[in-house]
């Protein structure tokens, strides 16, 4: 699979897993294309926690589900009935969770070109996310990013050291298939916008559609 294709394919996957696991060799495959991301001053800022453990795949269901319902509850009415049939997590399906975590004092004090940026930090671990999502999607597996969780909850259930932050409880594992469109746009949540539309030539404002 190219780059392009596996960028175009590439799906937030909940629904679709086999329920096997992913193969060890491939999973380090994938780690390691995660580990070859670029980061600000070389601080490589990332770590990767793996769970496989049923407990705890159970437990972080339970919470997700929870979060879910909380966030049902907020949404108008309407929004509510677009919201209810999209499943939100493969969490126990998947059968292996990867926590992308981060370190933001990976690297000392001093790191070069963060120092008037400092939120490069985070991008870098999200840089090494992205090189995850496309290394298995190149391997025909899927990944689903969870985001409905307390982060003080899952740092406590991973057993994170203070000043190590969770950034992506990435489900991930086979897949009967990529859906055509993603799940948001299948049902009607929200649309994707065209490229023209995000282009702006110059600045802002006075370069938009040109």
């Amino acid at each position: 699979m190219s780059l392009y294709e596996a960028i175009r394919t590439r799906r937030d996957v909940r629904a679709e897993f086999t329920g096997e696991l992913v193969d060890d060799a491939v999973l380090w495959r994938i780690l390691e294309a995660a580990h070859c991301a670029p980061s600000v001053g070389n601080s490589q800022p990332w770590d990767f926690v793996l769970v496989r453990n049923r407990a705890t795949l159970r437990k972080f269901a339970a919470h997700v589900a929870e979060k879910r319902l909380e966030f049902a509850r907020s949404l108008p009415a309407e929004r509510a009935a677009t919201f209810d049939p999209i499943k939100i997590e493969g969490i126990e399906e998947s059968g292996t969770g990867i926590v992308v975590v981060h370190d933001d004092a990976r690297g000392g004090p001093h790191i070069l070109g963060r120092a008037s940026v400092p939120e490069t930090g985070v991008y870098s671990t999200i840089l090494a996310i992205q090189n995850l999502w496309l290394a298995a999607t190149a391997e025909q597996i899927g990944v689903g990013w969870v985001s409905f969780y307390d982060a003080p909850f899952l740092a406590e259930l991973i057993d994170l050291p203070a000043g190590i932050r969770p950034v992506a409880w990435l489900c991930i594992g086979p897949v009967s298939e990529f859906q055509r469109l993603p799940d948001l746009e299948r049902f009607g949540w929200r649309d994707r916008r065209e490229l023209a539309d995000a282009v702006h030539y110059e600045g802002y404002e006075a370069g938009r559609g040109q």
